[in-house]
């Protein structure tokens, strides 16, 4: 089932090219790559990673297909992945609970230390491929072609589950000796749910109570943790406060909070998601 774009080269199959692209970076079959272990893919349980998942099967190339449990993913998506052939689930050494308290502070969009702890800590060395997409924007309007290597003047911390503007096709972390590979990148969320229709995938039971991502419960990347966490899973509210309590506790620092539910109640707050670097030192400091 092509997905077509028409551009200025002429048309585009989008399925076609993401094939070839997995192939032509194979790691049992590419001279440049040989001698690595097969492709080290990253699944989620989105709508993406689904994609990506097909699409390594249509290609019929060597992979595993790799789920990195966080300890906070939503029991819709964890009882969702069990359902996946092949996937193999890694559990963490740790939890989010026992990082807040290590890390003597709630995790912010700066902080990401749950991201390198939990989503990030697998295919160390491995040619990794994710369902990484381009954002929707003015830019992407104005984009060339695709560039292989990734620009080194980046100044702001991207993870390798980013969805970014300076994302590329093919990039390298030198700190991990990984590749990274994003064979989708610049498909559209309505080339994403056309494909999915195709081979038959409902994807994620949470897009059909309108979740718009996948991630983990209370992530500060998103606007909506306050509502998700006293509205839909405030189970998890009380293990975060839990945690937060731990954290002033166990903490060196003096810090302005008396309790984990005021940690908590500023943690999800239209402050705390505004955060910059300057003010994350003022409030963390007391």
């Amino acid at each position: 089932m092509p997905l077509i774009e028409e551009t200025l080269f002429g048309q585009i199959d989008k399925v076609k090219m993401a094939i070839e692209r997995i192939k032509t970076f194979d790691p049992s079959k590419s001279e440049l790559l040989q001698g690595l272990a097969p492709y080290y893919v990253a699944y989620s349980g989105g709508k993406d990673s689904d994609v990506l998942r097909i699409l390594f099967e249509l290609a019929d190339v060597k992979h595993d297909l790799v789920h990195n449990h966080t300890t906070v993913d939503a029991p819709e998506t964890v009882y969702y992945i069990r359902t996946i052939p092949n996937v193999r689930i890694s559990m963490p050494d740790t939890s989010m609970w026992d990082l807040i308290s290590a890390h003597t502070m709630p995790p912010t969009r700066l902080v990401r230390y749950c991201c390198k702890h939990l989503k990030e800590r697998s295919g160390k060395g491995r040619f990794v491929a994710t369902g990484v997409r381009w954002s929707e924007s003015r830019q992407r309007s104005t984009r060339g072609s695709v560039e292989v290597v990734a620009s080194k003047k980046a100044k702001r911390v991207i993870l390798s589950a980013d969805n970014d503007e300076s994302r590329r096709l093919m990039e390298n972390c030198t700190t991990r000796g990984t590749r990274v590979l994003n064979p989708i990148i610049d498909w559209t969320d309505s080339d994403v749910w056309e494909f999915l229709k195709h081979y038959n995938c409902d994807s994620n039971p949470l897009y059909k109570r309108g979740k718009k991502r996948i991630g983990c419960i209370g992530c500060p990347m998103t606007s909506n943790s306050k509502n998700e966490l006293e509205k839909e899973y405030p189970k998890y509210k009380s293990l975060y406060i839990k945690a937060f309590d731990r954290m002033l506790k166990n903490g060196k620092k003096e810090y302005s909070w008396t309790s984990g539910e005021e940690v908590c109640a500023w943690w999800t707050s239209a402050k705390a998601q505004k955060i910059n670097k300057n003010q994350m030192s003022i409030e963390m400091e007391g």
